[in-house]
């Protein structure tokens, strides 16, 4: 059995579908909200130009700061967002999903009105025959103990079907109790659990026969390089956006046709220096 799920072979013909500048996008932890004007802006602007330049986005969670459910799209501001995503699609750019830690209620109707394709975190995505992994990032966060285990409560089917059947307001409502309490027990942690455990990340390559990795979640972007010649892995990481801080935070990370993985900035400079490991 694969220990990484196997998604479909990335696109290799969409320059010639619409003159497409990379094979693939890769962005996470937006945590769009109605209060952050900016990197709402931002991100719209991200979808109107750079997205549209590429075979393929990939979207590796916590777009959202929260999702409450699929009935929420009924409501203005989401509705915008899968709207402004919808039109990627639209024109031809093949868009796929990963749930974050904040957005793993995202479902089929999200799925089919924004039209991206959902996928199982982790997955294995194929550029021309090079296997990269995709993952949102929190799984590998294996230190933080609390955290795995409220993960795994919010991920069964069972509490998702009882959150689901409560009220919208009701579950916005809770969502917003949980968020405070996650702030208040961050404060107490050490930086070094809440990020990615480097024993977890040499099983998904080893198991995985990858020697890429991109995620999010941790809000440290990095581009961590593992070992030397042909033996060499590497590891992205994306970053958070936040332009509504000084200085504004955000980026994304970019494959291009020859297969080569960038990192750049809010507008679209590459970050040439990578950290070694």
């Amino acid at each position: 059995m694969d220990c990484v799920a196997k998604s479909p072979a990335a696109a290799s013909n969409g320059m010639d579908a619409h003159g497409a500048r990379w094979r693939a996008l890769f962005v996470s932890d937006v945590h769009l909200q109605p209060n952050m004007l900016r990197t709402t802006e931002a991100f719209l602007g991200f979808l109107g130009t750079h997205a549209r330049r590429a075979s393929a986005l990939y979207l590796l969670g916590d777009l959202f700061e929260y999702w409450a459910g699929d009935d929420d799209i009924d409501s203005p501001y989401p509705r915008s967002i899968v709207a402004a995503i919808r039109e990627v699609t639209d024109a031809g750019v093949a868009v796929y999903w990963i749930a974050g830690n904040r957005d793993f209620l995202v479902g089929e109707r999200f799925a089919a009105e924004a039209g991206v394709t959902l996928l199982p975190d982790p997955s294995i995505v194929s550029f021309d025959g090079q296997p990269v992994i995709l993952s949102h990032g929190d799984a590998a966060c294996t230190d933080d103990a609390a955290y795995m285990q409220f993960r795994a409560l919010v991920r069964s089917p069972a509490w998702q079907q009882q959150f689901l059947s409560m009220p919208l307001d009701e579950r916005k409502q809770a969502i917003e109790g949980m968020r405070l309490q996650s702030k208040a027990a961050l404060r107490n942690k050490p930086a070094e659990i809440m990020d990615v455990n480097e024993d977890e990340i040499a099983v998904l390559f080893e198991c995985a026969q990858s020697r890429i990795i991109i995620h999010g979640h941790t809000h440290r972007p990095a581009g961590h390089l593992y070992g030397e010649g042909e033996s060499s892995r590497a590891r992205y990481v994306l970053p958070d956006w936040d332009c509504d801080a000084t200085p504004p935070r955000g980026g994304w990370i970019s494959i291009d046709f020859s297969g080569v993985v960038r990192r750049h900035t809010l507008d679209g400079s590459e970050i040439v220096q990578e950290s070694a490991r």
